[in-house]
């Protein structure tokens, strides 16, 4: 436990622009090597005090490498590593957290039993003799929540609260340890719209007091609205460092993929046929938990266009497409498929009646990392004509149409025989994506179509989801970016703790009214600033005054 809190100067100037500015990280010629692979080729990286700084790149660009040296979880092959003007050795997360070094994690470092002050206190514990002080833990959070404006219960426990609430633990936990420098990874994931807003209220004015944030986000619009200056890398090299002024979104993805990019959605008005997919009053429940984690779900999914769901992560959308797939049985209500009752038929039965599914966590379930392009380009239907006669399977005919969907999908490397498990993300993906297209499929559920992926296969992948639906598909559309949800989706409907809290067409929805239907507020009308945005625009106040 640092001796005195994290130290903020309320007036310090902010001088992120100026080429005298002085540095809060300076990391200079950094190299990191993996087998096969070099992570990070001689990068060099500057962080000014009172600085906004976006780190953007594709997947496997270098960015995790170099903020996991920064933060002590790798060291560097060679370069050095400045901070405030000293030449550091940043061995461990022991030696970030001493030079004033935090991250807040994507993926949560929190253990949900315990409670936000044993979370923060974890790791630096005040002592009475040989036990914990307690007593003194929860004092010491009580003036910490107290002085930067978060609105957090010391004693709740973090498997009780929101995933936003849980960010914010996230964010004391590393200002508890005295953190001036602090790096943000895809902080914005598990945020509605107004909670955003909030959070980068408190970015600003957090570097804004003379401290420093480094911002990782592949969002481009938020990169634009929060951050000052924006490092790109690509292929572990830095491509180079820009102002927010000279540059805009465009620029930004043409510099991280090294060619022109399109960052809109190109399609013409849906025209809805039949009725393809009836969901109608679904409960699904949790052995051990009193509330269901889906209830009384009901809408309806027509060829011919595209129906998204949007809401936090955690609102039962996982859920929901197992049903919907056959993977998980529902404890109440009917899912209908072309009129067919399907609900209790399984996986299999699901998948011959016409159902594609484009799986959330590609390599859990979408491929088997060991088999060969070939093998995984026919999973689910491998014991079906022509890939397999009698029992056996017929490699040529699997092996011919994987050279198709590797052609027309553009999957690189360009071979049948490479394993899965050695491709890129968006490679990955793409080789999903034609297997689930290309078997003839009238229904496509896509859950997280690009999570995970560069923006080059993000706009491949957008496109082949929207030629699907003017061949007639119907679309269901389950993703955590909103971005994505509005701009691909002909209906929107807004799952909040299993419930459907409405349902929009592409004009009415606003990113303001799908947040507030994404914190429980009922067809997205009036409704008042959540507990999490409330914390994040006190924090801001907090630390403006």
């Amino acid at each position: 436990m640092p001796s005195a809190p994290p130290r903020v100067v309320a007036d310090a100037p902010r001088t992120p622009h100026t080429t005298h500015a002085p540095l809060a990280v300076s990391m200079q010629g950094i190299v990191k090597r993996f087998p096969l692979v070099l992570a990070n080729d001689h990068v060099t990286f500057e962080v000014a005090w009172g600085e906004v700084h976006a780190l953007i790149g594709e997947n496997g660009a270098g960015k995790s490498t170099l903020m996991k040296i920064l933060g002590g979880v790798q060291e560097p092959d060679e370069g050095q590593i400045i901070v405030d003007g000293q030449r550091v050795r940043v061995a461990s997360a022991k030696d970030a957290f001493k030079l004033g070094i935090g991250m807040v994690h994507q993926h949560f470092m929190l253990i949900e039993p315990l409670s936000v002050t044993e979370n923060l206190v974890l790791g630096a514990e005040p002592h009475l003799g040989p036990s914990l002080d307690l007593r003194t833990a929860r004092r010491k959070t009580r003036e910490l929540i107290t002085r930067f404006g978060f609105d957090i219960d010391p004693d709740a426990r973090i498997e009780s609260l929101p995933v936003g609430l849980q960010q914010q633990v996230e964010i004391l936990k590393t200002l508890y340890r005295g953190a001036r420098i602090l790096i943000m990874d895809e902080p914005t994931a598990v945020l509605t719209p107004q909670e955003t807003r909030g959070l980068f209220a408190f970015i600003r004015e957090f570097a804004a007091a003379g401290n420093a944030v480094v911002f990782i986000s592949h969002k481009l619009d938020e990169v634009m609205a929060i951050c000052d200056r924006m490092s790109v890398m690509r292929d572990g090299k830095m491509i180079g460092t820009v102002r927010r002024e000279e540059t805009d979104q465009r620029r930004l993805a043409n510099m991280m993929v090294g060619r022109e990019v399109l960052l809109r959605v190109d399609k013409r008005p849906a025209t809805p046929k039949e009725v393809r997919l009836e969901v109608r009053n679904v409960t699904l429940r949790n052995p051990g938990k009193d509330k269901p984690v889906l209830q009384n779900v009901s809408f309806s999914l027509r060829a011919g266009e595209i129906l998204g769901v949007a809401g936090i992560e955690g609102n039962g959308q996982s859920e929901l497409v197992e049903s919907l797939t056959g993977l998980r049985a529902v404890d109440e209500g009917q899912i209908l498929i072309n009129g067919r009752d399907l609900t209790r038929e399984g996986a299999r039965r699901v998948r011959e009646a016409g159902v594609s599914h484009i799986p959330e966590d590609r390599n859990e379930r979408g491929l088997v990392g060991p088999f060969s392009a070939a093998m995984n380009s026919v999973l689910g239907d491998a014991y079906r004509p022509p890939f397999s006669r009698f029992g056996f399977l017929q490699e040529g005919a699997i092996r011919a149409h994987a050279e198709r969907l590797i052609r027309a999908y553009d999957v690189r490397p360009a071979s049948t025989e490479v394993s899965a498990q050695s491709y890129s993300g968006g490679n990955a993906q793409k080789l999903i994506v034609a297997r689930e297209l290309e078997r003839g499929p009238q229904i496509l559920i896509a859950s997280q179509p690009t999570r995970g992926v560069d923006i080059g296969a993000i706009e491949f992948i957008h496109k082949q989801i929207v030629a699907a639906r003017d061949r007639g598909l119907a679309v269901l559309l389950v993703s955590a970016d909103l971005s994505e949800v509005m701009s691909l989706s002909d209906r929107i409907l807004v799952l909040f703790e299993g419930q459907v809290m409405g349902e929009l067409t592409q004009e009415e929805a606003t990113a303001e009214r799908l947040g507030l239907m994404m914190a429980g507020s009922k067809g997205g009308e009036g409704g008042e600033p959540d507990a999490v945005a409330r914390g994040y625009e006190g924090a801001a106040r907090e630390l403006h005054e």
